[in-house]
């Protein structure tokens, strides 16, 4: 085996993942959710896992850069991202409406959709590299300066089945005492010591009721808040005011930097975001004018883990905050999150984390949080393997869709159980 092995293989196998009835602005969830695995094989036979976005756009440019990285170094991730623009540029650069929509993660572009392929292939790359050298990711990005990477409590106003399916086992939440319930039990489970609240779900005074009502039964505990812009500046303004003494920060109160920065001039909170910041186009704008105080990193929004490194260098030197945002993903980035993770001297707040949501994975060993943490592994690559009978049968499931499912959209999915429904704004 060679030091530095070229890649001779990468299969791309898109997936369909069970996915809560959890209720968000734009609607809920949809019974499954469209991810894809990427499997990165290099000439000494080592194999990289890696995972983005499953929804169609991807998967096309996936399978182009899938063709074009055979026979190229594994070690040159620099490689990756020149590539993938240059595919995406060769196919006219126009994005459709679908593409171009927005949705909870803000204004879609072409180099968002080239960023979100190329962070897939980047972990697949470094976890085969890692395998290779027998290193962690970890110190491929330069090593951890933490053993645990702290994670939060992810609340969701939510129903207790998929119209048309069984009760799930968490329940209905869409109360203040549903959300309380609902927070026990992952701390119960998980130990985790702070909660975000997916909010823009009911109107302001219902979810400000709901973090009362966590704050009395959590006391000191810390709170966020997240309604991924769908309140106005005089109603973000209010809300802000009303939760100051037990929010950490307000996350999206309002859509758009100009929105955000209006606010962040009033607010006695601080103002959080992983919709008007997903790019380095969008920090100059957002960060001289102070539209945002943290800012949730994604390493599928930002282009992978190195470019994740980066960002956090960028928030350090303007003095802004950092977590990390999480979309409805599988083991193997939850593994990458928390490398990286385990990297940024300065994570400022403990990360979210959709997985505890997830009753099925790809991994052989579903990752287990210890006091709302995670251990930073030492194993070669990401630490963890792949489930191949698991991958298969997701596979299969995506395979035998009518097309219903293969594309993200909870605005569908809900107005399939309440025809005509429209999101709210206040």
């Amino acid at each position: 085996m060679t030091s530095s092995p070229t890649i001779a293989a990468v299969r791309l196998t898109p997936v369909l993942v069970a996915d809560p009835p959890l209720l968000n602005t734009q609607g809920v969830h949809q019974p499954q959710t469209p991810r894809l695995v990427i499997e990165v094989e290099t000439t000494g036979g080592v194999v990289g896992l890696g995972e983005t976005y499953g929804d169609g756009h991807c998967l096309a440019l996936a399978a182009r850069l899938a063709e074009a990285l055979k026979g190229h170094p594994v070690a040159n991730v620099n490689l990756l991202l020149r590539i993938a623009e240059s595919l995406a540029a060769s196919d006219g650069g126009d994005l459709d409406e679908s593409v171009s929509a927005g949705g909870l993660r803000g204004a879609q572009s072409l180099h968002k959709l080239v960023r979100s392929v190329v962070s897939g292939f980047e972990v697949a790359c470094l976890d085969a590299l890692g395998r290779t050298l027998g290193l962690p990711v970890h110190v491929l990005l330069g090593g951890k300066v933490r053993d645990q990477v702290p994670y939060a409590a992810y609340l969701f106003y939510k129903w207790d089945r998929h119209p048309g399916g069984p009760v799930d086992h968490w329940g209905a939440a869409l109360d203040p005492a549903g959300l309380v319930a609902q927070a026990r039990r992952m701390v119960e489970l998980h130990g985790f010591d702070s909660f975000k609240l997916k909010g823009g779900v009911f109107p302001p005074e219902q979810e400000v009721a709901a973090i009362r009502a966590l704050a009395e039964a959590f006391p000191g505990r810390p709170l966020r808040l997240d309604p991924n812009g769908a309140w106005s500046v005089p109603t973000a303004l209010r809300v802000a005011e009303q939760l100051s003494d037990v929010l950490e920060y307000l996350e999206d109160p309002t859509a758009g930097t100009a929105a955000m920065a209006e606010l962040a001039a009033r607010s006695p909170l601080p103002l959080a975001t992983n919709m008007c910041v997903t790019g380095f186009e969008e920090v100059r704008e957002a960060f001289t004018a102070g539209a945002v105080q943290v800012v949730l990193s994604d390493h599928h929004y930002w282009g992978g883990l190195r470019a994740t490194q980066q960002l956090a260098a960028v928030c350090r030197t303007f003095g802004v905050g950092l977590s990390m945002h999480s979309n409805t993903h599988l083991g193997i980035s939850l593994a990458a999150m928390t490398q990286v993770a385990a990297t940024l001297p300065n994570l400022d707040h403990p990360c979210d984390s959709h997985y505890p949501w997830l009753t099925e994975d790809v991994i052989t060993s579903q990752h287990r949080f210890h006091s709302g943490s995670l251990t930073v592994t030492d194993t070669p690559g990401l630490g963890v393997e792949l489930d191949r009978t698991a991958l298969e049968r997701l596979h299969r499931r995506w395979t035998e869709d009518d097309g219903t499912l293969r594309e993200r959209d909870d605005t569908a999915a809900i107005r399939r159980a309440v025809p005509g429904w429209t999101s709210s704004t206040w």
